[in-house]
């Protein structure tokens, strides 16, 4: 769990409070209400190194067993644009975003178009496509 007081703006660049953001969904309090809000939650986990969070709304089916989220070099995250959230229907979804990081002090960054899929009422990560 990450105390509300130890980030003002949320990691996945809302511009809200990370308390009144993603914080609400990684701190086990509400589910992410769409397949967006979810994708946006899960890369403030990355940020802030929830690996629980990832495994928990990663799809049993595509699920890994863990994450090395404490490899080394370890990226620090830095930015999120989402470019595409589109609804297929009421269970499936597509997020198209680009995240930007760093790592060794050198600027990356990765587009990736994921689908997601809600199975009672709760949305998971399925898998994503580079590109």
């Amino acid at each position: 769990m990450v105390a509300k007081e130890e980030i003002s703006h949320c990691p996945c660049g809302s511009g809200l409070r990370f308390k009144d953001c993603c914080g609400r969904y990684v701190n086990g309090g509400q589910t992410a209400p769409s397949a967006e809000s979810l994708m946006r939650s899960r890369y403030t986990a990355f940020a802030l190194g929830l690996e629980a969070y990832l495994l928990a709304t990663w799809h049993f089916t595509t699920r890994p067993a863990a994450l090395a989220l404490n490899e080394q070099p370890a990226p620090k995250w830095i930015g999120l644009q989402v470019l595409r959230h589109a609804q297929q229907d009421e269970s499936h979804a597509l997020v198209e975003f680009v995240a930007r990081y760093k790592i060794n002090g050198r600027a990356c960054k990765m587009r990736e178009t994921s689908r997601f899929v809600r199975e009672d009422g709760e949305w998971f990560y399925v898998e994503g496509e580079s590109g």
